[in-house]
């Protein structure tokens, strides 16, 4: 491609713009001496506007409450209630699933409600106890007892929020959707496979994936028929109750909605006919300790082995789980979020304050690690909720369970409570995303299957890191080759040049690639004079400056 051009010179081109710089800047001195106190009273102003500004950013409900209409109540009544209905046997089965008393998982029930409807910035989303974050917690609090689970809430709660604070929420972005979705079909085959002893009734415990089924496969001949067949029914009714819940409507509707709490309710009442009989043919989840959770600080110390731990004893013993559980907890969130979000623009990082929030205000309840649950929110969303109010009505629902239910907890079947869990794991696995994502780029496919399978064989927290280093590596690939579009530029004084336009900012590991290219286009047509069109570029990192001046050197 040819194009005509001027003979201007550079020193001409730079005259131009000193001048037009230098118009501006008498420009302003005339402003400054015409209005000397414009400065100050636009800085009091904007410093005023700011300030509301930001409370109303960081606290939502002072924007939606005053546009709260009455005939939202009995709407975020119904949804509030619905998810309650949901909340509670998933906390119990949580909770056992995390090797801690079943009532920690109704302590970590209530609190997020409450807190989230200040701070939250999203109406749908419910935060809780999840089944990826009961699971990471089975893995780094085994055989250290509650008094770990609860400090690592506060902490989980205090790095989510300090990154909120300094407004890293852009972070989340450097996790790409193929390894997420591989993390977490990971963790839904693992939680599914680690919830299949309780569903045969058999013993042991298990961690991982291939720990489950070598635990299955060592006791299967221990198999207890009545806990086998009520959890295969269990999960055979949250699937055909699943299937009609967009089909019917009024009642049935919201018995669809409730069917985690149906099934939990139905087997409670049959182990309870069974108990009366004088039989106990079920696996039963045992005492739960009634009564609310007092509010006290998070414990600092502890005893362990008759030894009495401090703080930074604890916290060692913690180990990499005060980094996992906070970046596990934020995938969750921000990943339902957006999936919520229909197309609208979210703020991540006060998402961050909201869910850090969240769980240091659950320490002080002896709450165990919260995220968002996505089960949870789907139900909130298909209940109808229209703000973030439902959550109170979730949380009084818990509390009066904690206080009026406690001793019929007792009576329900691990084997349902496993069903419930198998259940929700089946759409967990994401095979719409592998779809998705084979269709879009072939290639991304990579960091997902990778990511699901070192998830699956190392375990979720490295198989989370080998994904995101994969990742990092395809995304370092991709900024050291830049697409390069060159034409030949002929002026009308018969100057001859090669224009180099890269399509992306110049780093230090592109730069090498740009230099390659130029000197072999130079070589190819003899044409010495290049000019790199700069359009496309917003940023020039010192490496890269350095390796032009030394293009130009070798030119």
């Amino acid at each position: 491609m040819e194009a005509e051009g001027s003979c201007m010179t550079i020193t001409e081109l730079l005259e131009r713009k000193q001048r037009q710089c230098t118009d501006y800047a008498d420009g302003l001195d005339d402003c400054k001496e015409k209005f000397p106190s414009l400065g100050p009273m636009l800085a009091t102003k904007l410093g005023g506007f700011c300030n509301r500004k930001l409370l109303l950013k960081r606290m939502p409900i002072l924007q939606w409450m005053p546009k709260y209409e009455a005939g939202f109540i009995v709407e975020d009544l119904v949804a509030g209630l619905s998810v309650g209905l949901t909340v509670i046997p998933q906390g119990i089965a949580f909770a056992v699933m995390a090797n801690l008393e079943p009532q920690y998982g109704l302590y970590s029930a209530f609190m997020g409600c409450f807190v989230y409807c200040l701070f939250g910035s999203c109406k749908d989303l419910t935060i809780g106890p999840t089944a990826i974050m009961a699971l990471m917690v089975q893995v780094y609090i085994a055989g250290l007892g509650a008094d770990f689970a609860v400090l690592l809430t506060f902490l989980t709660g205090c790095i989510i929020l300090m990154l909120g604070l300094l407004n890293l929420g852009f972070l989340v972005q450097f996790i790409s959707m193929p390894v997420t979705a591989g993390f977490t079909s990971a963790a839904a085959i693992t939680i599914a496979s680690g919830q299949v002893k309780s569903l045969l009734g058999l013993p042991g415990r298990s961690n991982e994936f291939i720990d489950s089924w070598a635990n299955v496969f060592k006791h299967y001949s221990e198999t207890k028929l009545w806990d086998a067949l009520l959890g295969t029914v269990t999960i055979i009714v949250l699937l055909v109750l699943r299937s009609l819940r967009g089909k019917w409507s009024g009642v049935g509707k919201y018995l669809a909605l409730s069917r985690n709490a149906v099934v939990v309710i139905g087997g409670a009442a049959l182990a309870y006919y069974f108990d009366a009989s004088g039989s106990t043919p079920f696996s039963l989840t045992g005492t739960v300790t009634p009564g609310l959770p007092s509010i006290s600080l998070p414990p600092f110390s502890t005893v362990l082995n008759n030894q009495t731990l401090s703080f930074p004893e604890m916290s060692s013993k913690l180990g990499s789980a005060v980094i996992a559980l906070p970046l596990i907890a934020i995938l969750e969130t921000i990943a339902i979020v957006k999936a919520f979000s229909k197309g609208k623009t979210i703020d991540a990082t006060q998402e961050l304050i909201a869910l850090g929030l969240c769980n240091i205000a659950g320490s002080f309840v002896s709450s165990m690690p919260i995220t968002g649950s996505f089960t949870r929110t789907a139900v909130n969303n298909n209940s109808g909720v229209r703000t973030p109010l439902g959550g109170i009505a979730t949380g009084i629902l818990v509390l009066l369970s904690l206080g009026l239910l406690t001793d019929t907890f007792y009576f329900i079947p691990k084997s349902v409570l496993a069903g419930v869990m198998i259940a929700a794991m089946f759409f967990m696995i994401e095979f719409h995303a592998a779809a998705e994502i084979w269709r879009t780029k072939k290639v991304d496919i990579i960091p997902f299957i990778v990511t699901l399978v070192a998830c699956l064989l190392l375990g979720l927290e490295y198989g989370m890191l080998i994904g995101i280093v994969l990742n990092v590596c395809f995304v370092l690939y991709m900024t050291s080759r830049p697409g390069i579009d060159q034409a030949l530029l002929r002026t009308s004084c018969g100057i001859e040049a090669t224009v180099v336009k890269p399509d992306q900012s110049l780093i230090y590991s592109s730069v090498e690639y740009l230099k390659h290219e130029i000197v072999k286009m130079v070589d190819k047509s003899q044409v010495r004079t290049v000019i790199i069109d700069g359009s496309s570029m917003s940023y020039v990192d010192s490496t890269a400056a350095k390796v032009l001046l030394s293009t130009v050197e070798e030119l």
